[in-house]
């Protein structure tokens, strides 16, 4: 599984970007998408089944309709998030965030930072140079 990190300052278009590579990337394998939600907190729907049993404190609590599943996990380290995704056969995981973790960078904007592979790419600059990225190495 490739990591593709993207990182750029507030409101640069990383989310944007991402929406962009998404479908690029899908044509190659699955993809899976990790937000870093920075200082806000993502809040569960209240009233329902899945955010009670989360708040009685399952570790994980899933709802599944007819289109889609929804997981809230109490773990929220990116390495644990990262095996999973691994053990779910993904392709590539793309970050968005995480400044601070030391994966090859996809810079949007003007930020300066270590391990930028490409600044402000072309979709099609990204597939072609996805060698560039790290592989997940699972160390459990």
């Amino acid at each position: 599984m490739k990591i593709i990190q993207v990182v750029g300052l507030a409101n640069s278009g990383k989310t944007t970007f991402i929406k962009d590579l998404i479908p690029a990337l899908s044509t190659r394998g699955k993809v899976a998408v990790i937000k870093h939600l920075g200082d806000h907190e993502f809040f569960l729907e209240g009233g329902k089944d899945t955010t009670g049993f989360f708040e009685a404190g399952a570790a994980i609590s899933a709802g599944v309709d007819s289109h889609k599943s929804i997981l809230a996990i109490r773990n929220n380290s990116l390495d644990d998030l990262l095996a999973l995704f691994h053990h779910m056969g993904m392709d590539f995981a793309v970050l968005e965030g995480f400044k601070k973790r030391d994966f090859p960078k996809i810079v949007i904007g003007d930020l300066s930072i270590d391990r930028c592979v490409l600044q402000n790419p072309e979709i099609q600059e990204v597939i072609s140079s996805l060698h560039l990225f790290e592989d997940f190495a699972d160390k459990k």
